[in-house]
């Protein structure tokens, strides 16, 4: 119903409609189209044929195929306007999985509506977990039963996100032995799942890999207290091993975590269920577990850093003055520092706390600038370092900076090629090899076709670089966009973007 509604309101938007208007086209009420667009109410295939005809637009094809989703942009345009950074994709998919620990009632608020979010959900209700869309503000209410039945998991969903693997930590608590299906997600090359499982073996947990499968046993015979030493500062591993430590009765210290933001959502989350952390923000956390907890708490997940970079982008690439508000800036400060090398101009407002009252936030002024090339390469660093996931947006920006700018990606084999696409509308990136790009600006951008890439990241980055280019562009099979935000094109177009989204 979700992605009926957006793809209604979307149309509705290309139609330059009202809701309204469209109501009156339909014969039902303003009310029912918004609650529909939201995806919060039943549609019948009598009114969705309705709806098909007054928006001049085929919105559902039945068959075994669905056709694919394409944007059509008319770049070169300013943006304007403010807009706010929705909360956090990755701490709510984290919040969702360790909301398993919970016995009571876990209301998560302001939660990002995306296809990685649903996935997760879906294999949550296939374990017999009761999940609960509620209220305008994207609640969520998670009840956990008291036996979860692990033998009607949806292998489909769990196979279609990487994030199922955030479930062995708070299933080890449960099971003596478990199985969860093979992980997906992004095409980024090889990502080895041993971080996760060298991380969990001091809880007792052995995994084998079988066909389309985890299968995962438990021994109960580990001490007390726990020591683990991850040897990958990652974010999920780092999740992985807090899940498994605040559900066993016990002390347990983990070093070299990563203090990233989803980490840190996921440690307040845990600290209002009554589990004691220490250590929130610095690579070295102590947990105290509760294999016990019973409460019910409400949390809201923090502002997103890395959408907060792709608004951000798109103001400096178009050359517009553009307001991002609600930014976490603990998590964009070298972004910033970085950008600010480059020449962009900007301003900042006073800080204020974000509705988890942890997380600190301010709004961000980007003004038109003469972007230069950094001196020294750009990289990303486990935090407080440089996101990972805001690297690519670099690469267009420095595209349109005068000057050679060295892009190292060393966390991913696979992801710098897809940003090569960016020639395609003009743009000068070289691969010199599987983690380097070189990129030399400024760029002329002019629209062309590109077909997205298979992956998140590089797949916006070259929206944005379309919003850019004079002309018309189409960037074709954009499905995986929704995999990470919520309703991107239309809130580029409340900025003043020409968007239009299509099917063949």
């Amino acid at each position: 119903m979700r992605q009926v509604g957006a793809l209604i309101r979307s149309a509705r938007q290309d139609r330059s409609l009202t809701q309204a208007q469209l109501a009156e086209r339909v014969g039902t009420s303003q009310s029912a189209i918004n609650r529909i667009e939201q995806g919060s109410q039943n549609i019948s295939i009598e009114l969705l044929a309705r709806l098909s005809v007054a928006l001049k637009s085929e919105l559902v094809t039945f068959g075994d195929r669905p056709r694919p989703s394409h944007i059509r942009v008319e770049g070169g345009h300013k943006l304007h306007g403010s807009i706010a950074v929705n909360s956090s994709k990755n701490g709510a998919v984290a919040l969702l999985c360790a909301a398993l620990i919970n016995r009571g009632t876990t209301r998560l608020h302001r939660v990002a509506r995306i296809v990685e979010v649903d996935r997760i959900i879906d294999v949550l209700r296939s374990m017999g977990v009761q999940v609960t869309w509620y209220g305008d503000d994207n609640s969520v209410e998670i009840k956990v039963p008291e036996n979860l039945n692990l033998a009607e998991i949806d292998a489909d969903a769990g196979r279609r996100t990487r994030s199922v693997l955030m479930f062995l930590g708070p299933l080890l608590g449960r099971f003596d032995n478990f199985s969860l299906p093979y992980a997906g997600g992004c095409d980024l090359g090889t990502r080895t799942v041993e971080p996760h499982l060298i991380a969990l073996r001091p809880f007792g947990l052995e995994v084998e890999a079988t066909t389309g499968w985890y299968r995962a046993t438990v021994s109960h015979d580990v001490p007390e207290r726990v020591k683990v030493v991850l040897t990958e500062r990652g974010d999920t591993v780092t999740e992985n091993a807090i899940m498994a430590a605040a559900v066993r009765d016990g002390v347990t210290v983990i070093r070299n975590a990563s203090p990233n933001y989803m980490v840190q959502d996921l440690c307040f989350y845990l600290q209002e269920l009554g589990i004691e952390v220490e250590g929130i923000g610095s690579t070295t956390l102590t947990i105290h577990g509760n294999a016990n907890v019973n409460a019910d708490v409400d949390y809201w997940p923090s502002e997103d850093p890395v959408e907060a970079m792709s608004l951000l982008t798109a103001g400096i690439v178009t050359g517009s003055e553009i307001t991002v508000t609600r930014v976490p800036i603990e998590f964009m400060e070298i972004e910033m520092a970085t950008l600010s090398e480059m020449g962009l101009r900007y301003s900042m407002t006073d800080e204020y706390d974000a509705a988890n009252g942890k997380t600190r936030l301010v709004d961000i002024t980007v003004y038109p600038s003469e972007l230069r090339a950094p001196i020294d390469k750009i990289h990303p660093m486990p935090f407080p370092g440089l996101n990972i996931d805001n690297l690519p947006f670099f690469v267009v920006i420095a595209a349109c900076a005068t000057g050679d700018t060295l892009i190292h990606d060393w966390v991913y084999e696979g992801r710098a090629i897809h940003l090569t696409d960016l020639t395609r509308l003009g743009a000068n990136v070289r691969l010199r090899d599987p983690h380097r790009l070189d990129v030399s600006g400024p760029t002329h951008w002019s629209g062309a076709e590109v077909s997205c890439p298979p992956a998140l990241r590089p797949a916006v980055v070259i929206l944005l670089a379309m919003l850019a280019a004079k002309g018309t562009s189409v960037l074709r099979n954009v499905d995986i966009i929704s995999r990470g935000y919520e309703q991107l094109q239309e809130r580029l177009i409340s900025l003043g973007a020409k968007i239009e989204t299509f099917r063949d």
